[in-house]
């Protein structure tokens, strides 16, 4: 059986994370040198991280800024 790819991993333990309160709306997540050292990683996977969050509507990336957590609110569904 395939094991799931870091990239998920790392995005489901950030999503984890912003639910249980340890990242706020509105907070900035670490920086990418930060989270590849944290997750034993590469940058190129942290990216694709931030790319997968984006899409989903956990983050939002300002240029020069860094990575911003949204309002879960507009992206978290109740189980």
């Amino acid at each position: 059986m395939p094991s799931t790819p870091d990239y998920i991993r790392i995005s489901d333990k950030i999503i984890a994370d912003v639910r249980s309160g340890k990242y706020k709306p509105g907070g900035k997540l670490p920086s990418i040198a930060q989270l590849c050292e944290q997750f034993q990683v590469s940058p190129s996977t942290i990216q694709l991280v931030n790319v997968r969050l984006e899409a989903l509507g956990v983050i939002d990336r300002r240029q020069g800024k860094g990575v911003f957590v949204t309002d879960p609110g507009t992206w978290l569904r109740k189980p």
